[in-house]
């Protein structure tokens, strides 16, 4: 209700205003929405929004895994956080339209970007010095998701766009409709988008249990060969998704700039394909004996969990034109947003194969079910900033401020961490100058950031408070020159500061969606990455060839670290050593009253840690009839230690990426194999994750209907050869596979 008051109040200011509305004729073409330039340099990639439209509806981190230097942490087909060069998380930060997107995916590993992909003008990946005006923290880069919902250009003509889709490998569909058009000199917009997809198919044993997990370490694959498991149906249970999204926006344009806001909600449910049982012992020991241990484990598994999200934003954005002296525009964005997601137990699950297993353990098992609370994450963030273009004819010169007060809670069940608040100022400044020489780009922030939160002691019940106020410091500059008309060279140098998330400093308890129980440390210090690429770039018309390496150092670099097999057992036998017999029981008893027995121990750590790594690609293009035919070859690779020697886990292994595409007028056919190798180096509590080949490929056909509309259909085929895929990055890779065999169908029809 807030946010529709305020679009009240925000219309009211559009009718009272005596400005006179002037339409822009001119068309300003730009490579990057972040800053007004016609080049940033590399790394970065900016993607059409015509090829997310036209091929299958996916997550984020699906949509852009296929592109070099990034990849992916899945978790089912809902859930793709995106990885860049080795950095995830926190060091990712996702913009919705150059602000962060604060929805709880970094509350846990199992929760999506709350993005919508619908209607988009255009995804940016982006490192560097420009990457800094925009959020703090990003030792990785940052994604910005561009649409025209507040336009800063006058729509031309009334727009009408439909739409369906349909998958194989769901059984799933998607319809979306936008409609834009120019009334009274302000400027509408409105989407739609519906998606219902079921559980995906994966091939035939893809799933494996933990027996197999054992396997994979060296022991006697034929002790199990003959063991067969109910849960290999040929797809991933509680792996279906279901999103709904509507955004409204509204825009005033004139010579003195423009002025809009918009309303945007995004509705969701999705199954969680993987929730660790924590109870597991328990059950085991006290029914294992009368049921059976694969009773026990059928009855827990139809259990269905899953969760639903409920997010509404409220955004101003704008820009003021002054033509002064000094400065020559003004750029400032203001954002409320509400997110929430709540993860909850469906009992009734056990219904669906029938009442055998009902009857035999409701009497025992009931009542404690209907004990299970859903567990409610929630996010409340208010954002305003500004940035002042002090541009002049010799450079490009902008200053930043941005103000953000967000509050993070987790009420519930598995309630793991206290609620925490975090706010930010930040200060930061863009140059970007061309000399004769070279171009020289620079960026640099400071932020002043607190971050309060408690910890409570599970075991006597105390709460200790923290209030973490601290600055960070980061600058960029990066070096670009010519060698040749062909051939030109690019030089990076960025040392970025990041604080510690709410999760890294005060997680305190079980995580089902891990299987861990993760302990955060309030006294972690900040990450300093230093990081050094030299990129190079050939073009030539027909031949095309990129080459860019990497180095960064990150200082006190902080992951979730399982302990060592073997080290509660050391505690047990020292805890034998210094107490009684019949006190060794009471510990045991209260170790599993907590019900954190058969859980991973993990504890947020840090240290120092290298990342180093390369992506190349080159390419051709050909004359084939009437149109062109381009091939490529790339490949990257991360590579990633600890200062000690050991292996930074969850980091993706080299791919090579072999590419065909082929456009004629209104024909485009792509083919696009990912040849991902086996990942040998892994961390602490890992294991080997094995190669596999995506092949993926998408004809789009554009019909022109009389001149006045247009209909493009896409047939799209995901992982042709059905390959048994695992995503080593994914904390669940054994548990739930990536998606088989897909064919889908697309048709835009635009009006």
């Amino acid at each position: 209700m807030k946010k529709f008051l305020n679009a009240i109040i925000v219309l009211i200011a559009f009718h009272s205003s005596d400005i006179i509305s002037q339409d822009v004729e001119e068309t300003v073409v730009v490579t990057s929405a972040l800053i007004d330039m016609t080049e940033i340099t590399n790394p970065l990639y900016v993607i059409d929004g015509v090829d997310i439209l036209d091929d299958a509806t996916t997550s984020l981190g699906d949509a852009i895994d296929s592109y070099l230097g990034v990849s992916i942490a899945d978790y089912g087909a809902a859930v793709g956080q995106p990885i860049i060069r080795g950095m995830s998380g926190p060091r990712v930060k996702i913009l919705k339209n150059g602000m962060v997107n604060r929805d709880v995916s970094g509350l846990g590993v199992d929760h999506l970007n709350d993005i919508d992909l619908n209607d988009i003008e255009q995804i940016e990946i982006v490192k560097g010095p420009s990457s800094l005006l925009y959020a703090n923290g990003t030792i990785g880069g940052i994604i910005n998701i561009v649409d025209d919902c507040i336009s800063a250009l006058n729509y031309e003509l009334p727009e009408l766009k439909m739409g369906y889709e349909s998958q194989s490998v769901n059984s799933g569909n998607t319809e979306f409709l936008n409609y834009k058009t120019n009334v009274a000199g302000f400027n509408v917009n409105f989407g739609y988008k519906n998606t219902d997809f079921g559980n995906y198919d994966i091939p035939s044993g893809a799933i494996m249990h933990e027996e197999e997990h054992h396997d994979e370490d060296g022991h006697d694959e034929d002790e199990h060969e003959d063991e067969h498991h109910e849960e290999d149906l040929g797809y991933v249970n509680n792996s279906d998704f279901a999103v709904e999204s509507t955004k409204f926006g509204i825009s005033k344009i004139g010579d003195w700039g423009y002025l809009g806001f918009s309303i945007d909600n995004l509705e969701s449910v999705y199954g969680i394909p993987f929730h660790g049982d924590e109870h597991e012992d328990e059950h085991g020991d006290e029914h294992g004996d009368e049921h059976g241990d694969e009773e026990e484990h059928e009855e827990h598994g139809e259990e269905r969990i899953f969760s639903t999200t409920d997010s509404e934003s409220f955004t101003i954005k704008g820009s003021y034109n002054l033509n002064g002296n000094l400065v020559n525009k003004i750029d400032f964005t203001y954002r409320d947003s509400d997110y929430s997601l709540t993860e909850a137990h469906d009992e009734e699950g056990h219904d669906d194969h029938g009442d055998e297993h009902g009857d035999e353990h409701g009497d025992e098992h009931g009542d404690e079910e209907e004990g299970h609370a859903p567990t409610v994450f929630m996010n409340s963030a208010t954002e305003y900033g500004a940035v002042f273009d002090i541009s002049n004819n010799s450079m490009t010169q902008k200053i930043v401020f941005n103000i953000v007060d967000e509050d993070n809670s987790i009420v519930g069940e598995e309630a793991f961490m206290n609620p925490a608040n975090n706010e930010e100022f930040t200060l930061g400044y863009y140059m970007s100058k061309d000399f004769d020489l070279f171009n020289l780009d620079f960026g640099m922030r400071l932020d002043q950031i607190d971050r309060t939160g408690s910890v409570t002691d599970e075991d006597h019940g105390d709460v200790d408070y923290y209030s973490i106020d601290d600055s960070t410091n980061s600058f960029a500059v990066s070096i670009g020159r010519e060698l040749s008309d062909t051939l030109d060279v690019n030089l990076g140098f960025a040392s970025v500061e990041r604080l510690p998330s709410v999760i890294e400093l005060f997680m305190n308890g079980p995580h089902m969606a891990t299987g861990r129980l993760e302990t955060g440390d309030p006294t972690l210090s900040a990450e300093t990455s230093n990081n050094f690429d030299i990129t190079f770039n050939f073009d030539n018309g027909d031949f095309y060839a990129y080459a860019s390496f990497f180095v960064n150092d990150v200082d006190n670099y902080i992951t979730l670290m399982d302990e060592e097999e073997g080290h509660h057992d050391d505690e047990d036998e020292h805890h034998e050593d210094e107490h009684h017999e019949d006190e060794d029981e009471h510990h045991e008893d209260e170790h599993d009253d907590h019900g954190h027995g058969n859980l991973i121990h993990a504890n947020y750590v840090q240290e120092d840690a290298e990342f180093d790594g390369y992506e190349f690609e080159f390419g051709k293009t050909f004359d084939m009839g009437a149109g062109e035919l381009t091939l490529s070859f790339g490949r990257d690779v991360v590579n990633a230690k600890f200062s000690d020697g050991h292996y930074v886990p969850r980091i993706n292994p080299a791919r090579n990426v072999y590419s065909l595409s082929y456009n004629q007028d209104d024909i485009v056919f792509k083919l696009n194999l990912k040849d991902v190798e086996k990942q040998n180096d892994f961390g602490e509590g890992e294991t080997a994750t094995n190669a596999y080949q995506m092949l993926d490929t998408r004809l789009t056909k554009t019909f022109d209907l009389n001149g006045k509309s247009e209909l493009r259909v896409s047939l799209f085929g995901r992982n042709l050869l059905d390959e048994v895929a695992r995503n080593h990055a994914s904390y669940v890779k054994n548990e739930v596979p990536l998606p088989g065999r897909n064919y889908g169908l697309k048709f835009n029809l635009t009006f």
